[in-house]
């Protein structure tokens, strides 16, 4: 291998004396080295002259071999490190529509944090599904919207949302706020039931009691055809009150979202785990660790 180092360094520098400033050592040995190459090779491998020194064909040729030979030679140190390290398992978080953008900020720190040890890749779906993934051990985490009631799942509360109605901005043009007043005449439209967090159950309940009773049910799962009735006039739907939410995408022409004064209400993102999975000795202990650490401050918007 020496000697391959010799030979590629003259070669490079074609001059014995650069090439042997570049190796930390004196010429006249350098030269020495290359001549025993030569002999063991039975090939000439420079042509020398007191003013210049040039490759032989058999030079130019075993140029390319010596440098592949020493590329795979260096590489063994990292080589050898990557084979004996574990291996970076590659886990599914789930991800329900409408992740907040300082949401998805946090799970990339939790990628981030955790790259060494495994690969996190985001997996779509309801927030139904995504709990009965979790619970099966399909995915590792999911975020999904609240409440969840699983005693074998764990939760870390990551986010609340408020809510807002999102109405005609033709019929409440100059309006800043609204009240389940103005309200009372319009239908609440929802999508499909199996398309909606739990939480939205009991917002219709608190809808009805407060005297709003008028529904259009929707069987597409699709937000915008709610958004294409509460464009035309014909109803109001409720939605993330922040421009950010990526939800704000659904809404067309004509549509504004408003709060409603005396109807608080708010979205609570919670980031779901198996508990056994998450226990000292569990194979997601340390991920669940550093979600904790990730996820520490509860975000709002």
């Amino acid at each position: 291998m020496l000697h391959l180092r010799y030979f590629v360094a003259v070669a490079e520098e074609l001059n014995f004396s650069q090439a042997a400033r570049k190796l930390h050592m004196a010429a006249s040995p350098l030269s020495q080295r290359i001549k025993d190459l030569e002999r063991e090779l039975g090939q000439p491998l420079f042509e020398r002259t007191t003013h210049r020194v040039a490759l032989t064909p058999a030079g130019a040729a075993l140029l390319p071999m010596a440098r592949d030979v020493l590329d795979r030679v260096n590489s063994i140190p990292w080589r050898l490190r990557e084979a004996v390290r574990p291996q970076r398992a590659t886990l599914l978080i789930g991800m329900p529509s409408g992740v907040h953008p300082a949401l998805r900020d946090r799970v990339r720190q939790l990628a981030d944090a955790g790259r060494e040890a495994y690969e996190l890749k985001r997996w779509p779906g309801r927030s139904t599904g995504l709990a009965e993934a979790v619970r099966d051990g399909r995915l590792a985490l999911a975020l999904v919207r609240l409440p969840v009631a699983d005693p074998a799942l764990g939760i870390i509360e990551v986010m609340r949302e408020r809510l807002g109605a999102a109405v005609p901005a033709d019929r409440f043009a100059g309006r800043e706020s609204l009240t389940l007043d103005d309200l009372r005449d319009l239908p609440y439209v929802a999508t499909a039931p199996e398309a909606l967090p739990a939480y939205f159950d009991e917002i219709d309940a608190r809808l009805n009691s407060a005297g709003v009773r008028k529904r259009i049910r929707l069987n597409s799962s699709d937000y915008a055809g709610a958004s294409e009735l509460v464009s035309g006039g014909l109803a109001f739907s409720l939605t993330m009150l922040s421009t950010e939410s990526p939800m704000h995408n659904y809404r067309l022409e004509n549509v504004i979202v408003l709060p409603v004064a005396d109807f608080p209400a708010e979205l609570v993102t919670g980031l779901l785990f198996r508990k056994d999975r998450a226990e000292s000795g569990g194979d997601l202990a340390g991920l669940v660790a550093e979600a904790r650490r990730v996820f520490a401050e509860e975000l709002s918007a």
